[in-house]
């Protein structure tokens, strides 16, 4: 048992490690010379250190697997002597290849070759007489679980997946498949072969790693037959005898992060080269958008001539009508969303943005959209290339009409610029500070003045041509404030500004004799102070009669002020909707309110505050569906769960737990659903009445899933302590016993599935397994998978598995995508990602480089998505942006008419290049009116359409197929090819302008 295992003990050695720091001699000829070499060394140390980590994570693993080999000693010697070899070394050998690598490398006559890291994708018929042919001499034989061969230690996977510099040996081929007929489906992987030497320097491996055609392949499957040669390759891991028996059936290979993934082809596959994988005819429309993002913002809601409510929340801008209950949605933004303002002529919006990275890594940057709030068109597209990280603040000038608009950056000098935005031209350009800017705003009547102000400070900028000159304001004998939060103006030109300390100062322009020969010079200087709340002045509102509200931070009250600045009226908002950070006036006497916890608020001095709109104030990761009602439910790291209806988009009901939930799923009954913890505790609330039902426990580590079973009887939990606990559950999903436990994972659970009978378990893990386990026979792993080929699971939510690995995109490393999930009516699949995604398969979805309908929303990673009962909508939860989206299921339609696209409901309609669509500005219309009106707009914008086609040539040559605006190709249109997942996923993380100024951003 320890010869088997003489790499991975020496390779845990501390003293090995040491000895390998010290080998370098240190010269002490220097401090510089010291200084460079310790730098060397640390760095050097560093590189080593996720490999330690998952060599250790792998003789862990190592000895629980021969642990359980021992027991199985007897059945394997019955089932599967090995010819020569004691049946324990076998099952030593595949323990250790289970976990990425062998005992021994590869020597220079090798014919395998070193490809390309993260994933590839592999399949092969097994053939006996093919294995035994290839079989070098004394070689172990392996175990199903393993599949691969010569990985060198980096392969191993740790618990949770690091980076690291990692190498996979593909398949042998042996002379007569070669000479017989090579493999069609392994061109591009033979192309790089070339026989090399495993010991070679680690700068040589890694040239060869960038010469390999792709760091993802799939190579197809070949008919399993012995006595056809033609396609046949013998895969990297070879079976045991013991499999050669028992295992018949071909299979698919995949490699994430060198970790081999085995899916075996279901039966009803009788030629998997036959399989077809095209775009669904079903798309994604945004429907509704719950939660507002306050915690982080200031002044972002206004009231529109509309009546409708702007605010943003992830990437989204939403308008909200709230009396009658309607959303509309510009979705031209690539990332957060971060500040707003609106045009005086209360149409127009600019909405800033912060800086982002796509999938590929490449940036996305910081920008400001200019946009009309009625049709939702882009009509500019400002700063790209100027602004860095991001768009603090923004506004449009009002003595001109609106013409000019001023930008803050959120650069280390916060960069003021001012820009003719109609022409897209900056004018001028000044750094302003190195500290916090907070606001910026035009004078309202003096056309060459702008006020920024900020931490410790407030600048009066006087603009003239393309040059800017700071005046500092002097608080002299007043109290200077940490931070000067807020800018309003008076009727007679005077400033106000508010600050931490809760006072409003007044700020008179005087004229004052400045240096001989200058000539007079404007200063600004305090006139009057008011102590208006206990605590920060956060916000202020100059109402359309002259009179001013405020609002405070800590006492969270609104203040309103008379004419002459005396305060006449105030209310205090509660508590449990957190500071005020937003106060904008609304209609007749009411007025709007942002809060630090996500909240609208609408209210009168007189009649209180209404909830508009509401939504989790911390990371979200909890989401489940309602079994037959339209209702779904959300948990959250602040505590909060929350139960939305989705037909009425309103909250039901919300409760506070003592902990943070992660995951959660109803009883199929409807009547209580279970909500999982970070701690190991998991709560049963009724869905009605919020009630407490039961507390339990299982471990003290995060849990990640609850799956009941389709009849309710059974509860699973997935936890990060590597066990599924198995629950008996009876009445109706109240009272629960403990069953039994799965033991088997070598990493911590996170999805699992259901077989309709309730017998069997599909899993996955954050180390790339797929186990099944059979829960009658107590828990136990079944060790011949392919057993359980053909079960039809109840649910889909692994997102490892034959019917689904397509949706992996190449180059994954594992851990892009967060969940999965199929919908009830099994013709579909969403997929919620790390690149801020939804995306849309066709099911099932068992070929690489599947297309898939891509939607943007988000501004973070994807972290769960759901289908509602009926499938008439998904849901998708954000995590960071703490948004919840509501998407609805729509049929495409294709229009003959100039080659247009129109798709139901859909948010964005795809036209020729030289075209753009909008769609029409009234909220929410029925689907064919909303063609028709598609079609009445089409090409009535001359000048939008030339600024957004100018946008376009820009950014970008090529045409967007972003699908978060819902474009495609249709297959009828001319030219349509079925495009490939290279073609896709060059399209689908387009530059700015290619997604959102060349279409029309519109939902």
């Amino acid at each position: 048992m320890e010869d088997s295992l003489p790499c991975l003990a020496a390779a845990c050695d501390p003293s090995a490690l040491v000895g390998f720091c010290t080998d370098d001699s240190i010269s002490a000829a220097s401090t510089s010379d010291v200084q460079d070499r310790l730098s060397a060394l640390e760095l050097r140390v560093q590189q080593q250190e996720d490999e330690i980590t998952v060599l250790k994570a792998a003789l862990a693993d190592v000895l629980r697997r021969l642990a359980i080999s021992e027991d199985h000693v007897a059945s394997v010697r019955k089932s599967a002597p090995s010819k020569g070899q004691p049946s324990l070394r076998e099952a030593i050998s595949m323990s250790c290849i289970t976990n990425g690598s062998t005992g021994s490398r590869k020597t220079s006559h090798s014919s395998s070759v070193s490809v390309a890291r993260k994933e590839t994708f592999s399949s092969a018929a097994k053939s006996g007489t093919e294995k035994k042919k290839e079989k070098p001499p004394g070689q172990k034989e392996k175990k199903e679980e393993s599949h691969s061969n010569d990985q060198n230690p980096q392969t191993q996977a740790s618990p949770s997946p690091q980076p690291s510099s990692q190498t996979l040996q593909t398949h042998r081929q042996t002379q007569e498949s070669k000479s017989s007929a090579p493999s069609k489906s392994i061109k591009k992987s033979l192309t790089a072969e070339k026989p090399h030497s495993a010991w070679e320097s680690a700068d040589d491996s890694r040239n060869k790693l960038l010469r390999v055609a792709s760091t993802s392949k799939l190579i197809s499957k070949v008919a399993k037959n012995a006595d056809k040669h033609k396609d046949v390759i013998v895969s990297q891991a070879k079976m045991s005898t013991r499999e050669k028996n028992s295992q018949e059936g071909e299979y698919i290979k995949m490699f994430m992060r060198g970790r081999p993934i085995t899916m075996f082809i279901p039966s009803d596959v009788e030629n998997y080269d036959d399989i077809r994988t095209e775009l669904p005819p079903e798309k994604l429309k945004l429907e509704w958008v719950y939660g507002y993002r306050g915690r982080d913002c200031r002044a972002n809601v206004y009231l529109l001539p509309t009546g409708e409510i702007v605010y943003f929340i992830a990437s989204v801008v939403v308008l909200f009508n709230y009396e009658e209950r309607t959303q509309r949605h510009y979705l031209g933004h690539t990332d957060c969303v971060k500040c707003l303002a609106v045009h005086p002529d209360k149409i127009r919006i600019a909405t800033g943005q912060l800086a982002g990275v796509d999938k590929d890594g490449r940036p996305l940057q910081p920008h400001v959209r200019v946009w009309d709030s009625v049709s939702l068109v882009t009509l500019q597209v400002i700063g790209l290339g100027t602004f860095e990280r991001g768009v603090g603040c923004l506004d449009f000038s009002k003595a001109d009409s609106g013409t000019h608009l001023c930008v803050i950056d959120d650069s280390n000098e916060h960069m003021l610029t001012v820009w003719d935005w109609q022409r897209k031209s900056k004018i001028a350009e000044i750094k302003t500070t190195n500290e916090v800017v907070l606001a910026v705003e035009f004078h309202p009547t003096d056309a060459n003045t702008i006020i920024t102000c900020g931490k410790s400070h407030i600048f009066f900028w006087t603009w003239s041509g393309n040059s800017l000159s700071r005046k500092q304001g002097i608080f002299g004998k007043y109290e200077k404030p940490k931070f000067v939060q807020c800018l309003a103006f008076l009727g007679n030109g005077d400033v106000l500004t508010g600050d931490s300390g809760g006072i409003i100062l007044i700020w008179g322009k005087t004229t004052v004799e400045s240096t001989p020969g200058k000539g007079p010079k404007g200063v600004y200087q305090i006139s009057k102070q008011i102590k208006a709340h206990d605590g920060s002045v956060f916000t202020l509102c100059q109402m359309r009669n002259g009179m001013l509200l405020t609002g405070g931070g800590k006492d969270r009250k609104i203040v309103l002020w008379d004419h002459d600045l005396n305060p006449e009226r105030e209310i205090e908002v509660p508590d449990q909707y957190g500071t005020i950070r937003a106060v904008a006036e609304g209609k007749a006497d009411q007025f709007l309110v942002g809060t630090s916890r996500n909240f609208v608020l609408r209210g009168t001095f007189d009649d209180g505050f209404l909830v508009e709109v509401q939504g989790h104030t911390d990371e979200l990761w909890g989401l489940a569906s309602h079994p037959f009602k339209d209702l779904f439910l959300t948990c959250a790291q602040d505590r909060q769960v929350c139960m939305w209806n989705s037909v009425d988009h309103t909250l039901e009901w919300t409760r506070l737990l003592d902990e943070p939930g992660h995951c959660a799923d109803f009883h199929p009954s409807g009547a209580v659903v279970a909500i999982g913890t970070h701690s190991g505790r998991w709560f049963v609330l009724d869905a009605e009445t919020r009630d407490l039902v039961s507390i339990h426990t299982d471990g003290n580590e995060q849990l990640s899933v609850m799956r009941y079973s389709v009849d309710g009887t059974l509860l699973a939990v997935g936890s990060h302590d590597n066990f599924i606990y198995l629950y008996v559950v009876t009445e109706n999903g109240r009272k629960y016993s403990r069953y039994g436990k799965c033991t088997g994972h070598s990493s911590y659970i996170t999805h699992l599935d259901w077989s309709p009978d309730n017998k069997y378990i599909m899993s996955n893990s954050g180390d790339y397994e797929i186990l099944y386990w059979d829960i009658p026979s107590g828990c136990k792993l079944i060790r011949n998978r392919s057993d359980c080929k053909d079960i039809d699971w109840t649910t889909y939510t692994c997102v490892l598995g034959f019917q689904v690995f397509g949706v992996w995109p190449e180059g994954s490393d594992g851990t892009d995508i967060n969940a999965l999930v199929r919908s009830h009516n099994r013709k579909v699949i969403a997929v919620a990602d790390d690149f801020c995604k939804v995306h849309l398969f066709q099911y099932p979805c068992s070929k690489p480089k599947a297309p898939s309908h891509k939607y943007s929303a988000h501004s973070s990673h994807v972290t769960n998505v759901s289908f509602t009962h009926s499938d008439g909508h998904l849901i998708s939860t954000g995590g960071k942006d703490m948004s919840i989206i509501q998407w609805k299921l729509v049929e495409k339609v294709t229009l003959p008419q100039n080659d247009i696209v129109v798709d139901i409901g859909a948010t964005k309609v795809p036209v020729p290049a030289s075209e753009n669509a909008v769609q029409s500005p009234a909220p929410l219309p029925q689907p064919f009116n909303e063609m028709n009106q598609n079609e009445s707009v089409t090409g009535s914008s001359p000048a939008s359409l030339e600024s957004n086609l100018e946008q376009s040539a820009e950014a970008s040559e090529e045409q967007s197929e972003e699908q978060s605006e819902g474009s495609s190709l249709d297959p009828a249109e001319p030219g349509y090819e079925e495009p490939s997942n290279e073609t896709s996923e060059e399209h689908s993380e387009s530059t700015v302008t290619e997604e959102q100024a060349d279409n029309s951003p519109v939902s």
